[in-house]
């Protein structure tokens, strides 16, 4: 993978003055749109259309104190008026267009390459599973996507299951793993720098087909499983195992992720205040 992401990164530097569309640099990477943005955003802390942008306005920033016309720049790098070049260079840089060649301004934005670097040889332990489609069932809102620390919606969520709920979830769940999941699917499409929202479930998964109205019912199909088992510090180990699966297992794996719904549970240690044994389940395809 991270022979075809610097590949990638070539590609859009061939190509900034062209109408760059976002599906044809995933397929030119030769996976899926939504693993490659995955896999871009963990590693480079960047959305690629940010990444984009971004290489864009520092190429049209060196043309500009060459003594490039700000028309000529603007239209050049894909902007379909001065002023919204100008909004968007001004946001970028602090400074406007036309002041970078009286002034001297210049702000760099410099072409990436991607490596992999193995911090203190610490290794992932993971296991691959095939499971048969089934049904995750449980209540569910919409959530703010949040990386890090306690997501008191989802806090929120959790309190508002009634007893009622509980009893008919433990009387549907009926595979592997029988624990109570956190799922989340349906993330907007900018939720990468936490702007968005997804689906947030709390259930359990079942082959059974009779639900009541109560709870809400999402089907999954038949998918092969990365799972990646972790213990210590809730929330935090939890979070971090989800981040180095994307930005180290992922890109250096012979599996790409499918957007599908992926699902943890987790298990307090009631010996230790905030430490827990958790696993994170992703959906995964062979590349």
């Amino acid at each position: 993978m991270l022979r075809e992401l610097n590949l990638v990164i070539d590609y859009i530097e061939d190509h900034l003055t062209d109408d760059l569309s976002l599906e044809n640099i995933s397929d030119y990477a030769g996976v899926s749109d939504y693993h490659f943005r995955q896999i871009f955003f963990y590693l480079s802390g960047l959305t690629l259309s940010e990444y984009i942008k971004n290489r864009k306005l520092a190429e049209a920033n060196k043309e500009l104190l060459e003594g490039a016309k700000v028309t000529d720049v603007a239209f050049k790098y894909g902007y379909q008026s001065v002023d919204g070049f100008t909004r968007a260079f001004k946001k970028w840089s602090g400074f406007l267009p036309s002041e970078v060649l009286k002034k001297g301004l210049s702000k760099t934005f410099p072409k990436l390459s991607f490596i992999i670097t193995v911090k203190g040889g610490t290794s992932m332990e993971f296991r691959i599973e095939e499971k048969s489609a089934f049904h995750l069932v449980g209540v569910s809102k919409r959530v703010p996507m949040q990386f890090q620390g306690v997501n008191n919606e989802i806090v929120k969520l959790a309190q508002s299951i009634t007893e009622e709920q509980r009893r008919e979830m433990r009387s549907l769940q009926n595979i592997d793993p029988y624990e109570i999941v956190n799922a989340s699917y349906n993330a907007d499409a900018n939720f990468l720098k936490e702007e968005g929202d997804l689906t947030h479930l709390i259930g359990v998964l079942t082959t059974k087909d009779e639900v009541s109205d109560q709870l809400d019912v999402v089907p999954v199909e038949s998918y092969t499983w990365a799972i990646f088992p972790n213990e210590g510090p809730f929330p935090s180990t939890l979070q971090n195992t989800m981040a180095r699966t994307y930005s180290e297992w992922l890109p250096t794996s012979d599996y790409q992720v499918i957007n599908a719904p992926t699902f943890s549970f987790t298990k307090m240690d009631p010996d230790k205040k905030d430490y827990a044994y958790s696993e994170i389940w992703i959906p995964v395809q062979k590349k």
